[in-house]
């Protein structure tokens, strides 16, 4: 049976370099995207590697749940999974809300992720062994813990809340592995570090996405921050890749892969039940029903 894969954000920066990463390792590789040119422009620069299978481009915008399902129904009619990797990501200086009306942060980074991979549990299950890999980041550490509505108390930073996002969903993804334990479908987390991205060389370079308190820190966070951000997309990419194909996981579940590509120890709080559960209900509420087979 072929192996497929299936990367979010798959047509720039750690998204491409990953779907390149799978390309090689004999997967049939769809990148998913808003941008058709930037798509055309990734499955031209995969498939000149000259894959086992080309490549493919599909266009969604994950910050519509909308389009979410109707992705996932796509790809679930084409038949089974191997491979998910949930690699969008995005963090926005100034607050904004989803099509959906959700704060948007919140809805790209973890509840996007989140619809896509519960509807397509079924079809993973159908492509076992297969693997759900979430990219995580850093930046949890200075999240709020607080997950009883979409939005902390306080003022927006989007630097804080891009991290609460990306906490939210490792720990999903941490129980979610404890769900699935015993289905044949893998769950990890890769953090692929600092890299050279539209993100990093935009967004995190405005001071206002930080609480006053970091702020006056931000000549030594920023200085920090750009040292650990000159590497290549193509090296931030390896723990995704690793996470995704490399034998030595086979049977193992629930892992955070680490930037050196090698398991890590989970952030504490991503691995907090009550966190978990907070989660859980929280995104069940906004993102409705789904029909879970596990």
């Amino acid at each position: 049976m072929k192996q497929t894969a299936v990367v979010t954000a798959g047509t720039a920066g750690i998204g491409l370099e990953t779907a390149l990463g799978l390309a090689a390792a004999g997967l049939a590789v769809t990148v998913v995207g808003r941008s058709a040119e930037r798509g055309a422009r990734a499955v031209e620069r995969i498939n000149a590697t000259a894959p086992a299978h080309p490549a493919r481009f599909l266009a969604a915008d994950l910050a519509s749940l909308d389009a979410v399902r109707a992705l996932a129904d796509r790809i679930a009619s084409e038949g089974p999974l191997t491979v998910l990797v949930n690699n969008v990501g995005a963090m926005f200086a100034e607050r904004q809300d989803s099509v959906d009306g959700i704060e948007a942060s919140f809805a790209v980074n973890h509840l996007s992720p989140y619809l896509l991979t519960e509807l397509l549990i079924p079809t993973l299950r159908a492509g076992a062994p297969s693997r759900i890999v979430n990219v995580t980041s850093g930046s949890i550490g200075v999240a709020k813990r607080t997950f009883d509505s979409v939005e902390p108390p306080g003022g927006y930073y989007g630097f804080h809340w891009y991290g609460r996002a990306k906490l939210a969903n490792l720990a999903y993804a941490l129980d979610l592995s404890g769900r699935l334990d015993g289905t044949g479908i893998s769950v990890f987390a890769a953090d692929p570090g600092g890299a050279a991205t539209d993100m990093t060389n935009g967004t995190m370079r405005d001071p206002r996405i930080v609480s006053p308190g970091l702020r006056l820190l931000w000549p030594l966070v920023q200085r920090k921050f750009e040292r650990s951000t000159s590497g290549p997309a193509s090296v931030a990419a390896k723990p995704s890749i690793f996470a995704a194909t490399d034998a030595t996981l086979a049977g193992r579940t629930g892992l955070v892969i680490g930037p050196q590509a090698h398991p890590v120890a989970p952030f504490r709080a991503a691995t907090d039940p009550r966190i978990a559960a907070a989660v859980r209900r929280l995104s069940e509420r906004l993102a409705g029903s789904v029909n879970r087979s596990a």
